[in-house]
């Protein structure tokens, strides 16, 4: 680089093997112009402190630091550089042959290698009071640590917690300020080339640490296409760990350092900051673009893929300002295919999880009719699914490969028109449907009929309550939670019917003019179909409480107040009569604790409900109740 239009820049040394000692030079005694006499009177001001502190002549100036040592002095030395830089301009324009440049240029030689070591020392010697989380959060540090960070702690401690803060953040203030004047007089004076390379060697380590140490390297396409997914996916978890902090931290807090320390060129900071971040946030940004590509599937590859999307999306503002410049901007093009990429993998995999529920066998049924895995498994995907708001991004305008038309008896497709998200509306509902319309096939495997209605009631409550406590709630509307509750109460009732109506049924409800023997009948017929309706219910469950509540009722509010009166009118009679002996098994309450006993799934009970006639206590006059 050319330094001032003077001459070639030589080294301290080389210049002294073919020139006198600065001290030893004789000033030019004819008459001077003002440009020679503003030099002369410059030198002579500079030339003490910058011998002073030549580190190629003084042992003490070579292990010294100025600015640690004295910064006044240093502060005094930057003046008088930047003075000497102003005099040798306006002395070239007026006599560029004026012995008094050799002289200058070679002091100023001296004193850009003194600011060279210095700024050195600063970049290397304070680390700490640079660290990019430092930088980056030291604006509003102060008030967030006296406001929350120390709000358990007593006046004292806050106060001292205070200070200590203070300090350390006007200790970076002040050494950003020295590497600033440091650097904007090495630019000024010709030699901004060098003090480019220290600060982009020193940041970049720093930078390239920083990566490192968040979990993320550098990586060969090839060896993530065909990493196994249980490897991948542990890169995956430091890669959205890293993200966050890398964007917000380490180059936000390096771009507010570089543009600081290089405020007064704006091609240097573009340089500097593009040299110091490229490789790191190439490394970072790739990566997500890299794992779309990956060979290998897994069922919660889609959640790693949007949770990608999703770490992205969330700092693109950062992203995009952050590599602003011209020279970074193939970081944003690689940050965009990565999203790119990440938004056809989610497609894809949406697609192949359609398919994975058109394959589910419609033989497998659930034990107890109760909530099948599949039920169980389809939910968790698609509420977890659901909780991502960037998927109305990624389906934008892109709809379902539908198969079969979806009925507008099961979503109404009039709700997308008015929906945030119609693209997502209309593939999760589809996938609902695909779900609610294997169950239907699947229900055709029972034997029971019962536990059919049973099986569509409980599979369609657990869709409704997982809907309920997740953003599906809102992705499918109002219209579509209502259908789904009404078709739950419809197969409810349907299993009530007929698992039910025939043990209420036989309670007889006219037996004004019934005879003891008539009494008698009905008594057996009642208890052999109550144990019987009673041990095949006990092998279903029903895994939601309120719909298990609901059932219970409601059976009891229609079987209970006629057999109690039944039982009230022919209890007494019936142990009278030695013929009727063991008729009368249970009790009102019996038959209460009984159906209390039901969908748990607690298997054949039938030794439960059977009393047999030794265990009714004549002396009682009422028969046992049942325990569990």
């Amino acid at each position: 680089m050319k330094k001032f239009g003077f001459s070639p820049k030589r080294s301290s040394s080389s210049f002294i093997a073919h020139y006198p000692s600065p001290s030893r030079f004789s000033l030019p005694t004819p008459s001077r112009s003002l440009s020679d006499s503003v030099m002369v009177q410059t030198i002579e001001v500079a030339e003490p402190l910058i011998v002073k502190w030549d580190p190629a002549t003084s042992t003490y100036a070579n292990v010294t630091s100025l600015f640690y040592e004295n910064r006044r002095e240093a502060l005094e030395f930057i003046k008088i550089v930047n003075k000497l830089h102003k005099a040798m301009h306006a002395l070239v324009a007026e006599n560029s042959n004026s012995e008094l440049l050799i002289r200058a240029q070679h002091l100023m030689q001296i004193a850009m290698k003194r600011l060279e070591k210095e700024f050195y020392q600063i970049l290397s010697l304070n680390r700490a009071q640079l660290d990019p989380e430092s930088v980056s959060t030291r604006s509003s540090r102060t008030s967030r640590s006296s406001l929350s960070e120390f709000a358990d702690e007593s006046d004292d401690e806050i106060r001292v917690a205070s200070e200590l803060i203070n300090e350390v953040e006007d200790a970076a203030e002040g050494v950003m300020t020295d590497l600033k004047l440091i650097a904007e007089c090495m630019i000024s004076s010709g030699y901004g080339k060098e003090c480019v390379k220290i600060y982009t060697i020193i940041r970049k380590s720093i930078v390239d640490e920083g990566i490192y140490k968040l979990g993320v390297e550098k990586m060969k396409p090839t060896l993530v296409h065909k990493m196994e997914w249980e490897v991948l996916d542990l890169k995956i978890q430091n890669w959205l760990n890293a993200v966050k902090v890398a964007v917000k931290t380490l180059f936000h807090g390096e771009r507010i350092l570089c543009d600081h320390v290089f405020a007064s060129s704006d091609n240097i900071r573009e340089a500097c900051y593009s040299e110091i971040t490229k490789e790191g946030a190439s490394i970072l940004f790739s990566f997500p673009e890299n794992v779309a590509k990956n060979s290998k599937k897994s069922p919660e590859r889609i959640f790693r893929m949007l949770d990608m999307y999703t770490a992205i999306a969330d700092q693109w503002p950062e992203i995009t300002s952050m590599f602003s410049y011209q020279s970074t901007s193939s970081l944003v093009t690689q940050a965009l295919n990565s999203l790119i990429k990440l938004g056809e993998s989610v497609r894809s995999d949406l697609t192949e999880f359609e398919t994975h529920l058109h394959k589910e066998s419609h033989k497998t049924i659930a034990h107890g009719a109760g909530v099948h895995r599949f039920t169980i498994e389809t939910m968790n995907y698609l509420s977890l699914i659901a909780d991502y708001g960037v998927l109305a991004d990624i389906l934008y305008e892109t709809s379902p490969p539908e198969k079969t038309p979806m009925p507008e008896t099961f979503f109404d497709r009039s709700f997308i028109e008015n929906s945030p998200s119609p693209s997502v509306s209309l593939w999760l509902a589809w996938l609902t449907f695909v779900l609610v319309s294997k169950l239907d096939s699947k229900m055709k495997h029972y034997k029971d009929v019962s536990h059919a209605y049973l099986f569509l009631a409980n599979n369609l409550q657990h869709i409704l309550a997982k809907s309920q406590s997740s953003n599906l709630k809102y992705i499918l509307g109002d219209d579509w939670t209502s259908k789904i509750r009404e078709e739950v109460k419809k197969y409810a009732a349907s299993y009530e019917r007929v698992a039910w109506s025939h043990v209420i049924d036989s309670v007889p409800k006219n037996f004004t003019n019934m005879t003891n023997e008539q009494a008698r009948d009905s008594f057996k017929k009642l208890n052999s179909v109550f144990e019987e309706t009673h041990r095949r219910q006990l092998a279903v469950v029903i895994p939601n409480g309120k719909l298990r509540d609901e059932i219970k009722v409601s059976v009891a509010r229609k079987l209970l107040p006629a057999y109690r009166e039944f039982y009230n009118v022919f209890r007494v009679e019936m142990l009278r009569d030695k013929k009727s002996a063991g008729v009368v098994k249970y009790a009102p309450e019996d038959i209460g604790n009984a159906l209390s006993d039901l969908f748990f799934g607690s298997g054949s009970m039938s030794a439960s409900v059977s009393v047999s006639v030794s265990s009714v206590s004549s002396s009682s006059g009422s028969p046992k109740s049942l325990s569990r």
